[in-house]
């Protein structure tokens, strides 16, 4: 028999990527600091799948903020206030939560919309 899940839960055993973020977004890590702890995070998930005897482990289902957002920059689905150079991780979050740095003129984060019941940017 074949087993497979269709997804896991990014956010890690211990909330660790609710964490990393926070700090990120706080400025007390570095995003190669993220990096890894993202990193981590998958390679749990991936061992406690393959641990458990499923036939295959879920891939590709991590998101740093949101699946939707994901999907829509990978398809260059960009609001104009934010697109300045090549898309980077820094870019998703400020379309997410906007983006207001000292000195620097702010851009409004993306609409919530609903989606199956859940909210999505936008």
């Amino acid at each position: 028999m074949t087993t497979h899940i269709l997804g896991y839960p990014r956010i890690g055993a211990k909330r660790e990527l609710k964490f990393g973020l926070e700090q990120y977004w706080r400025g007390e890590i570095t995003q190669k600091q993220l990096n890894t702890i993202g990193r981590a995070i998958r390679q749990e998930n991936w061992r406690t799948q393959s641990d458990s005897g499923l036939s295959w482990v879920t891939v590709g289902d991590f998101a740093w903020y949101d699946q939707v957002l994901n999907t829509s920059m990978m398809l260059g689905h960009i609001p104009k206030r934010h697109r300045n150079g090549f898309p980077t991780l820094d870019t998703m979050f400020d379309i997410a939560r906007g983006k207001a740095h000292a000195g620097q003129d702010g851009c409004a984060a993306s609409e919530m919309t609903k989606w199956f019941n859940t909210n999505y940017l936008l």
